[in-house]
């Protein structure tokens, strides 16, 4: 055996030597873990406070120390009648805004990421200026609008639900067209190859290969009409939202409630994510196993045929 044999056949067993974990890793190796640590603590320390104050026994309005354990704020937690009616205003909005954003983006969506039309470059790109637009931009740009052009809709719960149609409609847009462009078009031909219309189609083959981008979406346009307070504070009138309570009520101390609230939009969230995650796996299981079972129908039929 040559000499070059035997060097590359070093080198083969060095490239298929595993990663040396423990005692043999160098200290470098532990520089990303750490940071990744540090920041995922950085960005849950809020949440986490406020979990915990939603639990401190506080005897007035200032939330500032902890003054011990009690769950009496979860049993009181829709005494405070302003704060009762912004969070209702705040969860009305969003889920309306949400389902209209979410129809209206999920289509636009399918459209500039499956077609190409007159126009569909400069639409895409206001999508894009939409997100991109600071929101103070937006929000004096929705004023003027409704000042000046849309005088029939009254300041209030009536042009904040518009607003935040308008602003949500982009980010569903963007997540929807993502998916439709790494999907081929092959099973949509495939369907219309065996007879199905247009309609079928879509209801049947397009949509469920969308679904988790238009869920995915729903859930983005809700979290942004929820906690929005810029465009909010332009348009709301005298309607009153929970982030908008949240800043006046500051002045004064923020009752425990707010954080009682906060902790149940922030469980809401968590759980809707995990189903969000778990529901695609679930789905190919129920797939696989009807498919499994078609085929044993089918094997059976044959054989009794046979």
């Amino acid at each position: 055996m040559s000499a070059v044999t035997v060097d590359r056949a070093g080198a083969a067993a060095a490239d298929q030597e595993p990663i040396r974990r423990g005692k043999g890793r160098r200290w470098t190796s532990y520089i990303l873990p750490t940071y990744t640590w540090i920041v995922i603590v950085y960005l849950a320390t809020p949440i986490f406070v406020m979990i915990v104050f939603g639990f401190n026994n506080v005897p007035g309005r200032v939330n500032a120390k902890w003054y011990g354990f009690t769950t009496q704020w979860y049993t009181q937690l829709f005494d405070n009648a302003e704060l009762t009616s912004a969070f209702k205003n705040s969860i009305v909005i969003a889920i309306v805004a949400s389902a209209a954003s979410t129809m209206i983006g999920a289509l636009l969506g399918l459209a500039l990421g499956r077609y190409r039309f007159k126009g569909s470059g400069s639409t895409n790109y206001l999508v894009f200026l939409a997100i991109a637009s600071p929101e103070i931009v937006l929000g004096t740009s929705l004023l003027t609008m409704f000042v000046n052009a849309y005088t029939f809709l009254p300041q209030g719960f009536e042009t904040i639900l518009v607003s935040h149609i308008m602003f949500s409609i982009s980010f569903v847009a963007v997540t929807v067209r993502a998916r439709v462009q790494g999907l081929s078009a092959s099973y949509e031909e495939a369907a219309q190859d065996l007879g199905a219309d247009p309609l079928t189609t879509f209801r049947l083959v397009t949509l469920p290969l969308i679904m988790p981008a238009v869920i995915s979406g729903f859930l983005l346009a809700f979290a942004l009409s929820v906690d929005d307070f810029v465009i909010t504070s332009f348009v709301a009138g005298p309607t009153v939202t929970f982030p908008l309570y949240v800043y006046g009520a500051v002045k004064q101390g923020i009752p425990p409630q707010v954080n009682v609230m906060g902790t149940i939009l922030f469980a809401f969230g968590v759980c809707a994510a995990i189903a969000s995650a778990v529901s695609p796996a679930l789905a190919a299981k129920r797939d696989a196993r009807r498919l499994a079972q078609d085929r044993a129908t089918a094997v059976a039929h044959y054989s009794t045929i046979g």
